[in-house]
C-alpha cells in the first residue's frame, strides 16, 4: 500500500498536458466489442480503470497489442460470450457498460454488479428500463446482472432522470438492434458525443448526441477504425482549480475549452483569470480568493466530478460560500478530512456551507472515492506543514502520473511505501 506525502504552500507554475478522458475510455474500450474487429484506440490515460477493463476483454478472449504507451490494438473477433464474475467488476462502476456492449453483439449478458467509489446509491434501473425497451429480459440473479434476447428491436426510450450511464448503455445495445431508437432525455456530456463518434467510425449510424434526443438506426454489423479519445474535462479542471487554489500562473494544455466553460466561469468568480487557447487553458490568480456559490449540475452545468476540488478553494476563499449536489446523495463524505485540516464546513443533506479560513494545516487524511482524493492533493498543496493522503488507489483509478505532473508544477508531492511514511514526516 503506497500513500502521498505533500509538503504545502507551494504556488504552481508551468505546464500541465492533459490526458485522455477516463470517462470516455471506459465506455469506448468496452464499446470495441460490438465491431468483432480491429481497432486501435489512441490518447488512452494510463489509469487503473482502463486497466482493469481491459484486463477484462483479455479475460473473454479479446487480443490486446499495445502499439505506444496510450495506444491500443483490441481485435475482438476471437472473443468470446462468457459470464463476468464481481471479482473483476468490484473496482469500478463502468463496468455495467460490458452489459450494453455483450447484449449488443451477442443478444446476451451476465455481468456482476458493479462496484466503484461510494458515495451513493448506483441503481442500474434506468439502464434495465431501457434494454427491456429493446426487447431483452433483464433479472438480477446472486449479484448478477442476466439480460437475454432473441432479437433486439428499435424503440423510443425515455430516461426518466438524466443519466450518463444509461444513456451509454442504451446507446451500445442500440447500434446492432433492428430498426431506430430514440432515446429523450439523454445525457449531453462530451464523453457521450465521443463515445458516439467512436461508433460512427465503426459503421454506426448515431445522431443528436450532445443534445438530449439521441436517434440510433441499427445497423447489420460494425467494423474496426482508429480513433482518438478527446482529453479529460476533470482531469482538466482539477489542474485548473489546483492552479486557482494554491495561487501561481499555469497552462493546462491538451484540452477542449468549451468543456471547460461551467469550471472556467465559477474559478472567474472565485478571483482567478483565465485565458483561453485553441486547445489550452491559462490559470493565473494572485489574489485573495473570493466566495462564490456553486450547484452542480449535469452537463452543460458545473461537473458533479468537480464538487470536492471547488470545495478545498472555498474553503480559503474570503467570505461564506454554498456548494449544492444536485446530483448524488452522498458526496459531502470527505468534508470530515478537510474538517481535520482546518476547514470551516457544515454540511446539511445536499448542502455544504463553506466559511472560509486563512489557512489549513496539514494532517493524515483519508481519500473517501476518486474525486475527494484529487481534492486532498490540492489541500495539501495550499495547507501550512505535512499532509498524507491515504487510500489513493482511488485517485489511481482516475488520474494518470498525478505525482510527476503536480511535481513538474512546483508541487512537493511524494508517492512512498506506507512503511517509509513516519521516516519521511520526521525528516520532514
Amino acid at each position: 500500500m503506497e500513500n502521498f506525502i505533500i509538503k504545502g504552500k507551494h504556488e504552481l507554475f508551468g505546464e500541465v498536458n492533459i490526458s485522455g478522458a477516463k470517462n470516455a475510455a471506459v465506455a469506448i474500450i468496452p464499446a470495441a466489442i460490438l465491431a468483432e474487429d480491429v481497432v486501435r484506440i489512441e490518447n488512452i490515460p494510463q489509469i487503473s480503470d482502463v486497466q482493469l477493463i481491459i484486463e477484462i476483454l483479455g479475460s473473454m478472449g479479446a487480443k490486446i497489442k499495445l502499439i505506444k504507451k496510450d495506444t491500443i490494438e483490441i481485435d475482438t473477433r476471437p472473443l468470446s460470450y462468457q459470464s463476468v464474475p464481481y471479482n473483476l467488476t468490484s473496482h469500478f462502476r463502468a463496468s455495467y457498460y460490458l452489459i450494453g456492449a455483450m447484449l449488443g453483439r451477442f443478444k446476451q449478458a451476465e455481468v456482476a454488479m458493479p462496484g466503484g467509489c461510494n458515495f451513493g446509491v448506483r441503481p442500474i434501473d434506468l439502464h434495465i428500463k431501457g434494454f427491456e425497451m429493446l426487447g431483452a429480459n433483464v433479472e438480477t440473479i446472486d449479484g448478477m446482472v442476466v439480460a437475454k434476447a432473441d432479437k433486439l428491436v428499435g424503440s423510443s426510450v425515455y430516461m426518466d432522470q438524466v443519466s450518463v450511464g444509461a444513456t451509454i448503455n442504451v446507446m451500445l445495445a442500440a447500434v446492432l438492434a433492428r430498426g431506430l431508437t430514440i432515446i429523450e432525455n439523454a445525457a449531453k456530456e462530451p464523453h457521450i458525443v465521443d463515445l458516439a463518434n467512436f461508433l460512427n467510425s465503426m459503421g454506426a449510424d448515431v445522431r443528436g448526441a450532445g443534445t438530449d434526443v439521441i436517434k440510433i438506426r441499427g445497423v447489420e454489423k460494425m467494423h474496426g477504425c482508429t480513433y482518438s479519445i478527446i482529453p479529460d474535462q476533470i482531469e482538466a479542471g482539477t489542474y485548473m482549480v489546483a492552479a486557482a487554489a494554491c495561487g501561481g500562473d499555469v497552462l493546462v494544455k491538451n484540452v477542449i475549452p468549451k468543456h471547460l466553460e461551467s469550471i472556467s466561469a465559477k474559478l472567474l468568480e472565485a478571483g482567478a483569470e483565465i485565458i483561453e487557447y485553441d486547445d489550452a487553458v491559462r490559470v493565473t490568480r494572485f489574489k485573495p480568493l473570493k466566495k462564490c456559490n456553486v450547484k452542480t449540475m449535469p452537463h452543460p452545468g458545473f461537473p458533479t466530478d468537480m464538487q470536492p476540488q471547488m470545495c478545498v478553494l472555498l474553503s480559503i476563499a474570503n467570505g461564506t460560500s454554498i456548494l449544492s449536489e444536485s446530483v448524488w446523495d452522498n458526496r459531502f463524505q470527505y468534508v470530515g478530512q478537510l474538517l481535520r485540516m482546518g476547514a470551516n464546513i457544515q454540511v446539511d443533506g445536499k448542502v455544504a456551507v463553506i466559511e472560509g479560513v486563512e489557512r489549513l494545516a496539514g494532517c493524515e487524511v483519508k481519500a473517501t472515492d476518486l474525486r475527494a482524493g484529487a481534492a486532498l492533493i490540492i489541500a495539501g498543496m495550499l495547507a501550512d506543514g505535512v499532509t498524507t493522503v491515504e487510500n489513493i488507489q482511488y485517485i489511481d483509478r482516475g488520474y494518470e502520473d498525478v505525482v510527476a505532473k503536480f511535481s513538474a508544477l512546483g508541487a512537493d508531492i511524494k508517492r512512498v511505501k506506507v512503511k517509509d511514511v513516519k521516516t519521511i514526516q520526521t525528516a520532514g
